[in-house]
């Protein structure tokens, strides 16, 4: 069966929005710290978001989707989202790159103790798409300080811990009211460990700053992280998260276009790779099993 126009929406925004917030969130980190940054935009898009659907006459959480939506957010937007921008501090974008890459593999074994398991396509398309990010970042100088390779680590486990969970075990909220609630749960936690660790915002930021920090609420909390919860309650895992592959072709154009880079032979043929690897995983999707 085809994918629907919606499910086709999800996975472009994954792939597209996505792929730019890494440059985004490296263009807001000077007035924006890591912890605070993510946890200030994920405050202001859970309450956006909020207000859109208490205006439509949403119900609001049960207190038990309030609870799942703290675990979930917590594994996703603390420890996932926030230590990903706090490693960016010391780790080479490239060896981040690499690391995320992982992701659908982790998930995918993660899924193995409820019984869900990939098809032979899935598994050969995650195989090809990790082939082909470890060509695209070879050379690149991996630099990185222990403490940043601790929490790409930690962001990696938990993100892909996160996103299992919230297929399997901690249901949120009907539709886009739990992804709400999610961002509001996370953003506390962030906010929190942001004072804890005594990050302090730059005033008044600079502008570059501001407007990364604004595309960041917009497009990648409003957008592709909705569209990501989306996939993960329609498709597959491997499927949903195959974002990993695509990001660092995104990365890579938006260097060539925004950054005056250059691109090898060899950097194309990585890119052609990575896309054989994704054309795997939609062919060989499945439909998760326990999912709507």
């Amino acid at each position: 069966m085809p994918l629907s126009p919606l499910l086709l929406a999800c996975l472009a925004a994954t792939w597209l929005i996505w792929g730019s917030t890494y440059l985004a969130i490296k263009f807001a980190l000077p007035s924006f710290p890591p912890f605070y940054q993510m946890g200030s935009r994920f405050l202001v898009a859970g309450l956006l978001l909020l207000v859109w659907l208490k205006l439509r006459g949403r119900a609001l959480p049960t207190l038990r989707e309030w609870r799942n939506a703290a675990i979930i957010g917590t594994l996703l937007l603390v420890s996932g989202m926030g230590f990903t921008a706090y490693s960016e501090q010391t780790v080479a974008s490239g060896l981040i790159v690499a690391y995320i890459a992982i992701i659908p593999i982790i998930v995918t074994a993660m899924n193995l103790p409820f019984g869900v398991k990939p098809s032979r396509l899935e598994l050969l398309g995650m195989l090809v798409g990790l082939a082909g990010v470890l060509m695209l970042v070879r050379g690149q100088a991996f630099t990185a300080a222990p403490t940043g390779l601790v929490a790409i680590t930690i962001a990696c486990l938990s993100w892909s811990l996160g996103s299992v969970l919230s297929q399997r075990r901690f249901a949120l909220a009907p539709g886009a009211m739990g992804f709400a609630s999610e961002m509001l749960c996370g953003s506390v936690v962030l906010l929190l460990l942001s004072a804890a660790v005594g990050e302090a915002p730059q005033w008044p930021p600079q502008p570059l700053a501001t407007w990364s920090w604004i595309y960041l609420i917009v497009f990648g909390s409003l957008h592709a992280f909705d569209a990501y919860m989306v996939l993960l309650s329609r498709v597959s895992a491997a499927l949903a998260s195959s974002y990993t592959f695509v990001n660092p072709v995104i990365a890579l154009a938006l260097g060539i276009w925004l950054g005056g880079e250059t691109v090898t032979g060899f950097e194309w043929a990585a890119a052609a790779v990575i896309t054989a690897g994704v054309v795997l995983l939609v062919l060989g999707r499945q439909k998760t099993k326990g999912t709507p």
